[in-house]
């Protein structure tokens, strides 16, 4: 895979919540109080604190009969504006993109991840506007109409109100997500061709917890060498030296090995070619596999023949049985040199012992280079089923759209419904998009140029962002200023959900199981965050707002 796949630290993500959160509300409520002050005089303080108090006991007294009637309410709503007719474009598309799909390439690899991408993104693309607008036109519809008043003056609360919205949302995009997820899955197992259906599977890797990259002295390095490809994602090599890579794996389950009767490697790796050579015959690298307890290495006994062109799982697995074949270095009676001799050992007992193994990649044609990643090589578990990956993938498109039902419906509790459709769109545009990588980076202070101060006054004056600034009182000025603006961007900026997360899509298309570390809990994690905040928002902004008022 062409991504790193990085674990998800719960704690720190619980932690990290808290300090958003809580920053947010302490803002929020200094405001409130403030306005209240400037308002009512003496009288606001007051006021304020039994908005706190009446806010309290309503949640406290919150009707899950009321909630659910409502959403009963929203469902019979949605219907009635034909929001299932959604199924009608979605079974044209797939009547006639057989058609298109069946011939596009020639590779079974590449025809299950053409036919995977466009089921996914077609679901995708035809349930998230259409509950986008549904969320964003509900309340204000009701407000227009009048309708929403006679709700209101029965005993319902406003957050029942906000809650039955979002129940029923949900139950209307849950229901479309079922039928066109079924539909997608049967449609993609019978179009898939015969001889690609093997690629219908769902890898269960086991990736390395640190790469490291030895030089010729051997140094230890983070990052090996840099052959001038613009992408970065990979570092480099050299053939027939002593450089090697080292992908340490820790803490490995060595009975669940055991129970599957072998150990599965995949590879990724990428070749560099500093001249022709010979063009038919692939490079080759050797691995060697160390106990990180005994020390032992074991030379696999012949090289691996890198295949850098295939995309098939089965051209680049390595199969270690039981019985292990390996070569060992032995010095000569007389002395004068080395000679490897071919030994035998058990992959469970000796090889793994311990649960701690180091693999060392060297590469062995001269004058070419080796490429790799952290995910370039992984342990292959037993390989699940397609459905497994891709129902998580379903359930990923499902938890990105109750994000977005609860910003739409949050954001029409206090705007109308264009402006909420405006504001809906900007929010899921910017967490879904670069925007929010470039705000992460001015907020961590890792973008070149500066806070804005500094960047205004760089280009105020013609100056180099790589260039330190005079010191003097003007620059401790303009860095104390961005420092306050970072901070408040830096909250600003975790606003904004990071759709990232929700993306399963590639996970699937290229065969490999969604893991549950570094997307699915996330993607729970950041759905969460955004519920009980919104929920919040909703209920105060419809306590303020005239519900008479077109």
């Amino acid at each position: 895979m062409s991504f790193d796949v990085v674990g998800f630290d719960l704690t720190e993500g619980v932690i990290h919540f808290l300090k958003v959160f809580g920053g947010v509300l302490g803002a929020a409520l200094l405001i409130a109080l403030l306005v209240s002050l400037l308002k009512y005089g003496k009288r606001g303080v007051g006021l304020f604190f039994q908005g706190l108090g009446r806010g309290c006991r309503d949640f406290l007294r919150t009707s899950p009969s009321r909630v659910w009637a409502i959403a009963v309410l929203t469902w019979k709503e949605a219907t009635r504006k034909k929001a299932l007719f959604v199924f009608v474009i979605f079974a044209l598309l797939l009547m006639f993109a057989g058609w298109f799909l069946g011939g596009s390439v020639d590779r079974a690899d590449l025809q299950v991840k053409n036919y995977i991408s466009f089921i996914l993104k077609s679901i995708t693309w035809l349930t998230l506007p259409v509950i986008l607008l549904l969320s964003c036109w509900g309340l204000p519809t009701d407000i227009k109409n009048r309708s929403l008043h006679t709700v209101v003056t029965k005993p319902v609360r406003r957050q029942e109100v906000v809650l039955g919205r979002f129940l029923g949302f949900t139950l209307v995009g849950t229901a479309v997500l079922l039928v066109m997820g079924g539909i997608g899955y049967f449609w993609t197992v019978g179009q898939v061709p015969e001889e690609a259906r093997k690629e219908l599977i769902a890898r269960v890797p086991i990736y390395c917890t640190k790469l490291s990259f030895f030089d010729n002295a051997g140094n230890e390095s983070d990052k090996g060498k840099n052959v001038g490809d613009v992408w970065m994602f990979r570092s480099y090599i050299e053939g027939a030296t002593r450089e090697h890579a080292a992908y340490l794996y820790d803490n490995l389950d060595v009975d669940a090995i055991r129970r599957a009767g072998k150990m599965r490697l995949e590879y990724n790796f990428e070749a560099f070619r500093t001249h022709k050579g010979n063009i038919d015959q692939r490079l080759l690298c050797n691995l060697v596999i160390v106990n990180n307890k005994t020390g032992k290495r074991y030379l696999l006994d012949h090289p691996i023949q890198v295949q850098e062109f295939s995309n098939r799982a089965s051209d680049k697995t390595i199969t270690l049985e039981e019985t292990v074949n390996y070569l060992e270095d032995k010095i000569s009676k007389d002395g004068e040199g080395n000679q490897r001799v071919r030994r035998t050992a058990n992959l469970f007992d000796e090889i793994l012992a311990g649960n701690s193994i180091t693999i060392e990649v060297f590469s062995l044609d001269s004058g070419q280079f080796l490429g790799m990643a952290r995910p370039d090589l992984f342990i292959k578990m037993p390989d699940r089923p397609f459905a497994s990956s891709y129902f998580k993938a379903i359930f990923g498109i499902w938890l990105q759209m109750l994000v977005i039902i609860v910003i739409g419906v949050t954001a029409s509790c206090f705007v109308k419904g264009p402006v909420a459709t405006l504001l809906t769109f900007g929010i899921v545009m910017v967490g879904a998009t670069g925007l929010n990588k470039l705000m992460r980076g001015l907020a961590s202070g890792t973008q070149e140029g500066g806070g804005p101060f500094e960047a205004s006054y760089r280009m105020l004056f013609h100056l180099n962002p790589s260039t330190d600034l005079d010191a003097g009182p003007l620059t401790v000025v303009i860095t104390a200023v961005d420092q306050v603006m970072l901070g408040f961007l830096w909250t600003i900026q975790h606003l904004f959900p990071r759709f990232d997360f929700f993306n399963m899509n590639e996970y699937v298309a290229n065969g490999v199981d969604v893991p549950w570390d570094a997307t699915l809990l996330p993607s729970i994690a950041v759905t969460l965050a955004f519920i009980v905040p919104c929920l919040l928002l909703g209920y105060f902004s419809l306590q303020l707002r005239e519900m008479e008022a077109k």
